[in-house]
């Protein structure tokens, strides 16, 4: 069970936040010790749909053009993307794109991104903005996945019992927030005193992308950063 909102907030927050809920959409502000950061999101696992895609990028772009230094703050409950015939129609990749863009103009500005998912985080609702973020954090009961192994039979064309044991070994294919942990698409997880884990990480150098590093490093993706080295050298 995911941790309430409000409860979540104030843990983060204990100086004080202005963070208004629309439609399952979280956007305003919070108070850290070392100053204001502008906080969007997601709640109540909503399917992020072209609306939603837009309300968040325009708090980013608003926060970006007033405060271009301020940290953004992203916090994660989301099933995926929305499904549904009017945002397939209206070209619901493009509303993700220019979300992500709008983020990856906030970091060139000096904005640091971190992301926290405290409830679900599924597939191009996760991929479009938290998955954007310099530092990706999680709550130890938080739930990560990008595909359902059905799903992922269905796309891949392979067995589901195939695809089911080698999630045994391999947490490339298999749900959970630890799996995430061991790829190093999540950083670690917080427990504890959240107000403080979130001053750390905002205090901590924006150095470059490490999770095929990390990845490696605990043993949950053991190519992908030999891979990506020989790429960028000219070797493959």
């Amino acid at each position: 069970m995911s941790t309430p909102l409000n409860t979540l907030l104030d843990a983060l927050f204990p100086r004080g936040h202005a963070i208004a809920v629309n439609a399952s959409v979280l956007t305003g502000t919070a108070t850290t010790d070392d100053g204001e950061v502008t906080v969007i999101g997601t709640t109540d696992r909503i399917e992020v749909g072209v609306d939603h895609a837009l309300v968040l990028a325009d708090t980013v772009l608003a926060s970006t053009a007033a405060h271009p230094q301020r940290p953004i703050v992203m916090l994660v409950d989301t099933a995926g993307q929305r499904l549904a015939r009017r945002d397939e129609l209206l070209g619901i990749n493009g509303y993700f794109a220019h979300l992500a863009q709008t983020l990856d103009l906030a970091r060139r500005r000096g904005a640091r991104l971190v992301t926290l998912v405290y409830g679900e985080s599924v597939s191009g609702g996760f991929l479009s903005f938290g998955l954007m973020a310099d530092h990706i954090h999680a709550l130890p009961d938080a739930q990560v996945r990008v595909m359902d192994l059905r799903a992922m039979a269905r796309v891949t064309k392979q067995p589901l019992e195939k695809l089911q044991a080698l999630s045994l070994t391999s947490p490339v294919f298999a749900p959970g927030v630890e799996n995430y942990v061991a790829m190093g698409a999540v950083q670690s997880l917080w427990d504890g005193d959240l107000a403080h884990h979130l001053l750390d990480t905002l205090r901590a150098p924006a150095d470059g992308d490490h999770r095929a590093a990390l990845g490696a490093e605990r043993g949950g993706r053991t190519l992908a950063a030999q891979v990506a080295a020989a790429v960028s050298q000219g070797n493959a």
